[in-house]
Parts: structure tokens; sequence; C-alpha cells
């Protein structure tokens, strides 16, 4: 490159963003600033700034990422073109060098950008980079992650890069799980905290992907503790945002602001973090390219369009709207269906059309002073049909007027109007329960009735004993997700008829939904704000319902035990 003929990329991709040219939220915005002032200090010799910018540097790691190859989709075999904002972070990584000692001056990457931005394809060059091109010898590269099937995305896409590469054929070896250079003795390899020894590494590179699931700092302190032994080591960690607040990444992304901020001094950490800024419009496509840099390539903006307005339908597709394509950091307990979208699902029930029809039954059996609630969930006879949801409700008849002042609603209206049933004394007597839904079967075909195991083991025992198809239904976030989430698109797409049933739109309205890291969500007991057995029951029987009548169902293949 003729120095006095070409804009320096990172220099270039820094002035635009402060120029307003690129859009741009605080956390780039001030890695830009960085990279300026610091250019500055370098050129001023300001005597306690140790560092210096090399373009030529900078240039060999940029030039190498020609050599790659795409291995998937429409740029299969096609070489990979470094779009400005990853020229930017890729040139300051390998560009800012110590004046004395020539050494790479940044030994720890944090970059968070959201899904779809080509952040794995980039940090397997990234990796392929410090194993093949960057001198040094005997090189141990490790793509770091929990488990090690996670690892070895990056790894698996590092080794369909160079095998798409004549050039890089040349200098490896690929083995099932190991990338070796001959000449150097250097290797890339995948690293899960489940893989057999994590003792005696001598980390010269550590990638860490999707930094948000991990728990702990586990993985990370032990990349960071096999570096030791190295001049010029690099730790990147590279993830999306996500819901744990108290974890690990978290932790290290609040390191980088003050980084970025300046009120943490340290020369030696780059980050760069995708995201929009507070008082963004997420809806506004405008605001989208500064958490998305490379929307219109990697990322189509349809697909944006499509996640947004799913967003503006759904509570949890707006978490994960905010988390997986805005990079925002959000709380895992999300408020559940608004009341005027439930309210507009109401429709209306005529009991007298669904006897002798198909359904399927979910149990929540409540602690002997509580709510029971049992639902029946009607399929629909085509694919766009309407769910009807039935749901029965009992309480201790000595436990009326206690409830009413714990929960704040008037149960004895609701007894008065049969939409909750008492049973005799202050204990819920199940036999009532086993009753009435005896009697629910002769009217009704119920094929199965999922039930949690936890408390209603005798129960569900007897009922089998009556004929019924019993299913466990553990409450767990991974099996109960496919049917909360299906609840919620019925819902408010006014496919799931629920006749506007006072007690559960009381239970609904009270529903709070938790999340983890897989995007899995379920309802939250602990986290809502009242009662929610009728949403539990629901979502038990909707299931089940999945389970028969979707066959593509992810229950189908993992499938509850059944008694």
């Amino acid at each position: 490159m003729d120095q006095e003929d070409a804009t320096c990329p990172v220099r270039e991709y820094a002035e635009r963003v402060l120029s307003g040219d690129i859009p741009a939220a605080e956390p780039v915005r001030l890695a830009c600033q960085r990279h300026l002032d610091n250019l500055r200090d370098s050129e001023l010799n300001v005597s306690t700034f140790e560092y210096y910018y090399d373009e030529l540097a900078a240039e060999h790691a940029l030039e190498f990422f020609g050599y790659l190859r795409h291995s998937k989709g429409k740029w299969a075999r096609q070489s990979f073109e470094l779009q400005l904002w990853q020229q930017f972070i890729i040139g300051s990584i390998f560009g800012w060098l110590h004046k004395k000692t020539q050494l790479r001056r940044f030994r720890t990457v944090y970059e968070e950008i959201p899904r779809k931005n080509g952040k794995s394809t980039k940090v397997s060059g990234i990796g392929l980079y410090l194993t093949v091109a960057d001198e040094e010898y005997g090189a141990e590269v490790y793509a770091a992650a929990t488990k090690k099937d996670q690892a070895k995305i990056t790894f698996d896409e590092a080794a369909r890069m160079v095998k798409a590469s004549p050039d890089l054929m040349q200098k490896f070896r690929v083995y099932k799980n190991n990338l070796h250079v001959i000449d150097t003795g250097s290797k890339f390899e995948p690293l899960g905290a489940d893989s057999d020894s994590q003792d005696g590494l001598n980390v010269h590179g550590g990638l860490i992907d999707e930094y948000h699931a991990h728990k702990t700092s586990a993985m990370y302190d032990v990349i960071e503790s096999g570096t030791s032994a190295r001049e010029q080591p690099l730790i990147y960690v590279i993830t999306t945002a996500g819901i744990n607040q108290n974890g690990p990444c978290y932790q290290l992304r609040e390191y980088a602001m003050k980084v970025l901020k300046g009120t943490q001094p340290d020369e030696t950490f780059f980050a760069y973090i995708a995201t929009i800024d507070d008082d963004d419009d997420v809806f506004d496509p405008a605001t989208w390219m500064k958490a998305n840099p490379n929307l219109g390539v990697s990322k189509a903006l349809d697909y944006m369009v499509k996640q947004a307005n799913k967003a503006k339908q759904m509570a949890t597709a707006y978490v994960n709207f905010l988390i997986k394509d805005l990079n925002k950091w959000t709380n895992a307990a999300v408020k559940w269906i608004p009341l005027s979208k439930w309210d507009a699902s109401a429709g209306n029930i005529v009991l007298e059309e669904l006897k002798g029809r198909k359904c399927y039954g979910g149990l929540d059996l409540s602690t002997k002073l509580d709510i029971t609630a049992f639902a029946l969930v009607f399929p629909p006879d085509h694919s766009d049909g309407e769910y009807i949801v039935l749901v029965f409700f009992w309480i201790p008849e000595d436990a009326v007027l206690e409830k009413e002042g714990k929960d704040k609603v008037l149960y004895t209206n609701w007894v008065d109007e049969d939409l909750v049933y008492t049973t005799p004394g202050n204990a819920i007597d199940y036999r009532f329960i086993r009753k009435t839904i005896n009697d629910l079967g002769r009217m009704y075909k119920i094929e199965e009735i999922a039930f949690d195991p936890w408390r209603a083991t005798q129960t569900a025992l007897e009922l089998a004993d009556d004929g019924f198809t019993m299913v466990e239904m553990s409450q767990t976030l991974k099996n109960l997700s496919e049917a909360t989430q299906e609840f919620e698109k019925l819902a408010v797409s006014k496919r799931l008829i629920h006749g506007g049933n006072p007690v559960l739109r009381w239970m609904v309205d009270n529903t709070v939904v938790r999340m983890d890291e897989n995007e899995n969500v379920a309802p939250s007991k602990k986290k809502s704000s009242g009662r929610i057995d009728g949403v539990a029951a629901t979502i038990n029987a909707l299931a089940r319902c999945i389970v028969h009548e979707d066959k593509t169902s992810i229950y189908e293949k993992r499938g509850p035990r059944s008694l």
C-alpha cells in the first residue's frame, strides 16, 4: 500500500463515525475517539503513551483475510471481503504496537455484536491468522466454550475456510479436532470445559465465543492462565448481549465500558460494542445500523423488518429482538401478554358444540391450601383454525375469604358464578378434582393429560386407573418453551379462544415469563405478580396438543414419559 496515496481504513472508519457519516452508538463512538486520541498522542510523542500505530502491521492482518474463502451460502468459495467496521477492529488489534518491544499492544479484546453480523467467520479468521501468520512458533490457539461441541462451531468454520483456500491448504494439515502447521509446529483446536484436560496449555490465542452463555469465568480463567509464557498472546471474547447481568460476560462488558470512557486505565484492552443508544426508537430502521454494521451485507433489512414486526406483537419476541438483533442487555423476567391482546382473542365458546370433540388436558395441582387448575385444549380442524380453551379451578371452601384478602380478588363472586369450585374444609380435596375430570372425560374425548410430577403423582396414578393417559411434564424451561411460545402466538393472533374467563384473564395479567440464554421461555411462578395456575395448566395441555397435532414438534422427538 502506498501510504501517501491510500487512506488508512482504521482512521477512515473512526473519522466517519465521529462525523456522523456512519451511524454508531456511544460505545463505538468512544472506541473511535480513543483511536484518534491515541494517534494524536503517538504523533506528538507524549511521554506517558508507550504505543504507536503501524499501518503495515495492520495491513498484514487485513490482507490475510484475502486468503480466506467463505464456506457457506451465497458467498461460498468467494474471498472474504472485510467491511470497513471489521477493518477497524482487526486493524486496531494488530496495528497498535509497543514502541520499545515492537510487540502487540492489545492482549484482550471484547467484541459484542448482534447475530448475523459475520461474527463466527471473522473470529475464525483471526484464529487462523494467530496460528499461521503471526510469526509465533509453536502457537497454540483455542476456540473455547463451555462445551466442546460449542467450541467446535468456531473451529469447524476455520477448518472449512482452510479447505476452501488453496493457499492455506499448503500450510495446514486438517484433522478432526486439529488444524496443524507443520513448518512452525503451531495448532488450532476446540477446547471445552468438558474436554479431557485443560492442563499444560501454552496459549497464544484464545477465542471465546458467546461468552454471555457462560455461568462462570472458569473457561476465561483457564485461557488467561495459559498465556503467561507468551510474549504477545491475544484473548478474544466475542458475544451477543444476554440476560445474566450478574454473570462474567456482563462484568467484562462493564469493565470494557470503563476502559472506553477512560475511567479504567488499561492500554492493553480493546473493546467494540455495537448497540443502539438508550433513547433510540427500537423500531426505527434508521437506528438499526448502529447495532448491525453488517446490515445489508450478511444481515438483510427484510429480516430486521420481520423481527421488528414480531416484536411489536409478542413480549418474548420483543425481548429477543432487543437482545439478539439490537444487542441490548435485558432482564430475564418479562411481563407477558397485554390484556388488550388477550381480550381480543376471547371469542365465543358454545359448550354444546364441544361435546365428543378431541382435546388434551393439563393439570396444575397446587398445595392443598391454594388454587388447583385443570385445562382442556381443543385443537382446530385445520392448520389455521382456532384452539379452544376451557379451564376449571378449585379452592378450599374455608380458605375463600383468606385468599380474597391475600390475592386481592373476589373469589366469593367467582364461586357464586361457578367460575371457581370449592372443596369442603380448609384444604383441597383431590377426590373432587378426580371426579370432575372423570365427568369431563365422559363429555369430551380427552386424549392425554399432562401433569407436573412434583405434586401430582398419586392423583395421576388414580386417574390412570380411571383410564386416562397421563403424561409427566416436568416444569423446566426446555420442556415448556415451545408450548409457551405457541400460547403467546395463538393469543396475539386471536386464535386462542378462551371465552373471556375472568379467572384465567386475571392469571394471564399476573404472568411473567422467564427465559434462558438459549431463548427458552416459560412462566415464572416466583416472579409473577399473582396466581398463574390456569396458565400453567393450559400450557401443559397445549404441549401435548402440539405433540400430536404438529408432527414437526420438538416434543415429538423428546417425548415426556408416560405412566
